[in-house]
């Protein structure tokens, strides 16, 4: 009978302080609309406001009886105080404390009262014995854990401090971001021509050449929030989860627009659809696609998505209207190397040739380069020198170099291999009229224009031009190089191609002979050529020696200059 009434004591006195503590929250909880920047910017400028106030980073504003916030970070508060009175309140006012106070009194009564009215086991033994039988099912408990980290995920801006000062050698990346960054900067000047924010910014390039540095240089350029997402971490393991992290990202940086949302190594969340069928990865593309360009409106909000498998991305993801840039970031040549060391060894005291190091390295990236610096630092202070000297830098190059590609690292001799192969396929293109951008010592050749249509005489032209290196290399050093095995392999397909799919061979269903003479015929056509050209072919090797990247402008620049040299 006591036990009874205890009971009934101890369930009267929880629901007593359980009704304070809904009474409380009912009373002082956060009643205000949230909004996003623009919209308290609107309030300000078309209503009467009575006061405003900072607490637990947001932005509190009162007009008429009605209270506003929004993300402190996204709104300029030194112009909103010309405007507004304004407060800065204290985390924890007296109300909160007291709710916090009785909130922790519930949970501390509620357990002591459970503890001391069940201490006594009543539990019938033959109850005892099936719960002692019964298995611990651990992968509950786990995925149960690991669900409330899921949810306890916070998605949260970051403000930039990294401007283009800090990065070097994208001089080309940078001419085409400025027009962004100016956008996010002055709005209105664009609006009043009608004209709309691209969508979105695909950085493509090697790993190591500083997409994520651009893009965070971006935002501190433009000083907006900066939202940083990898695309591993949309791949969850629960259904509709990494949808659920899309919508909330897209959700949080709406709110603070203008803002820009980067996602490294999108190709995680990015592949093409189909094939090995993968639910929930094609979910969560769904409802980036969706995002970025769907019913709903996300002005002001920037996409800059990073990778280095572009050919793996789904289509629906590179069309216009989503990624509506493509910004290629490449390895930096002589003279961007010299402007990245300078960077890096801006705080430090050496005693260094910057150009000689610059010419050490072909084939590093900004990063590789970051390190080489770094490595040279420790190596300086560990034999106890003042600064660093270029003993540290040579004996810290193999250091980084260990690890990577051979072709990343060149000596003189396999230099004035390369320059020669590619001069010659720069030499063959041009004289070809073949439309191309550029052509480098250390990336992959050609950077051609894309084009869906071809004749029968631009795939030949095409196929010597792939053959180009390979002869000029047989004309000046008597045999063959490793460094042919892509293009010829180009080569091949595009010969066979011809002759068995377009039956551009010498039968109009032709066959491996067809695509042998093909070969055979282009092959001696630039023999000819380039041992007619032998003083051009050698005035563009020497320049993509001391420059690595040559445009076509340039090519023919130093054309012309031979011409006129040898009339």
């Amino acid at each position: 009978m006591q036990k009874s009434k205890n009971k009934n004591l101890f369930v009267g006195m929880m629901a007593l302080l359980l009704a304070s503590i809904l009474l409380g929250y009912g009373l002082y909880k956060d009643r205000a609309k949230l909004v996003s920047a623009e919209e308290m910017l609107q309030l300000v400028e078309q209503n009467h406001a009575d006061y405003a106030y900072l607490e637990g980073g947001y932005l509190y504003l009162k007009i008429n009886d009605k209270y506003y916030k929004a993300p402190q970070v996204s709104l300029p508060i030194r112009e909103l105080t010309m405007k507004v009175p304004l407060e800065i309140r204290k985390e924890y006012d007296i109300y909160s404390l007291l709710f916090d106070t009785a909130v922790v009194l519930f949970i501390i009564m509620l357990g002591v009262g459970i503890y001391r009215l069940f201490r006594k086991d009543n539990t019938p033994k033959e109850r005892i014995i099936v719960e002692q039988k019964k298995p611990f099912n651990k992968e509950i408990l786990s995925r149960s854990y690991e669900e409330k980290e899921i949810l306890d995920i916070r998605i949260s801006p970051t403000m930039c401090n990294v401007t283009f000062n800090d990065v070097a050698g994208i001089k080309e990346v940078k001419e085409e971001l400025e027009e962004i960054i100016d956008f996010l900067k002055n709005p209105k000047k664009y609006q009043q021509f009608g004209t709309k924010l691209p969508k979105g910014v695909l950085l493509m390039g090697p790993p190591g050449v500083g997409k994520t540095l651009i893009a965070k240089a971006v935002a501190g350029e433009a000083g907006v929030p900066f939202f940083y997402q990898s695309g591993s971490s949309f791949a969850q393991i629960y259904v509709g989860m990494g949808a659920k992290r899309v919508q909330d990202l897209f959700r949080r940086a709406k709110l603070a627009a203008p803002s820009i949302i980067f996602i490294d190594e999108i190709d995680a969340v990015g592949k093409a659809r189909g094939g090995l069928r993968n639910d929930e990865r094609e979910t969560t593309l769904n409802q980036l696609l969706t995002e970025m360009d769907g019913f709903e409106d996300s002005k002001g909000v920037i996409v800059i998505g990073a990778t280095n498998k572009i050919d793996v991305l789904d289509e629906a993801l590179l069309r216009s209207g989503r990624f509506d840039r493509r910004i290629y970031v490449e390895l930096p040549d002589f003279h961007e190397r010299i402007k990245i060391l300078e960077v890096h060894l801006r705080n430090k005291r050496y005693d260094l040739d910057i150009e000689e190091i610059s010419r050490l390295s072909v084939g590093f990236s900004g990063a590789a380069l970051a390190a080489l610096v770094n490595e040279s630092a420790l190596r300086a202070i560990k034999k106890k020198r003042k600064m660093i000297v270029m003993e540290d830098v040579l004996a810290s190059k193999d250091k980084v170099v260990l690890g990577k590609r051979k072709q990343l690292s060149f000596t003189h001799d396999e230099k004035k291999i390369l320059a020669t192969y590619q001069a010659a396929k720069a030499l063959s293109a041009y004289w070809m009229e073949m439309e191309f951008e550029k052509i480098s010592l250390v990336n992959e050749g050609i950077k051609e224009f894309d084009k869906e249509l071809f004749s029968r005489s631009e795939l030949y032209n095409k196929i010597k031009v792939l053959l180009s290196g390979i002869i000029a290399l047989e004309i000046h050093y008597g045999e063959g190089y490793s460094n042919c095995e892509e293009d010829l392999s180009k080569a091949k397909a595009l010969a066979v191609e011809m002759a068995e799919r377009y039956g551009m061979g010498s039968k109009i269903i032709g066959d491996s002979n067809d695509a042998l003479q093909i070969l055979s015929d282009a092959k001696s056509e630039m023999k000819e050529f380039f041992e007619s050209s032998k003083n051009a072919l050698k005035s563009i090797e020497e320049r993509l020696l001391e420059q690595e990247r040559l445009s076509k402008e340039e090519i023919r620049g130093i054309l012309k200059e031979a011409m006129f040299v040898e009339s």
